[in-house]
């Protein structure tokens, strides 16, 4: 049987104080291609460092990261600042759409 693997959802903030959202099943090697800013790089990010991984979350299955980062992505700024500090969780995300 074949293990299905875990999802992340993550949040990075960019020099100029953006925050990008993104999903992967491994963060360490995800954060590494964006900070080397090559081709693997997400072309948003380029040209935006130093980055800084602000927020991480285990999701399950990529599906389940899918529409997760959908639905962060349509949340506004300061949602999203409140999901980085702390002060929502991601219920709250997953409840507003």
């Amino acid at each position: 049987m074949k293990i299905k693997p875990t999802w992340f959802l993550y949040m990075i903030r960019c020099v100029d104080n953006s925050l990008y959202t993104g999903i992967t099943i491994d963060l360490d090697r995800r954060f590494a291609e964006h900070q080397s800013q090559g081709k693997k790089c997400a072309k948003y990010l380029r040209g935006k460092a130093p980055l800084e991984l602000v927020f991480t979350t285990e999701v399950g299955t990529k599906s389940d990261a899918s529409r997760l980062e959908l639905r962060l992505k349509k949340c506004s700024k300061a949602t999203k600042e409140k999901l980085v500090s702390g002060a929502i969780g991601l219920e709250s995300i997953q409840t507003n759409f």
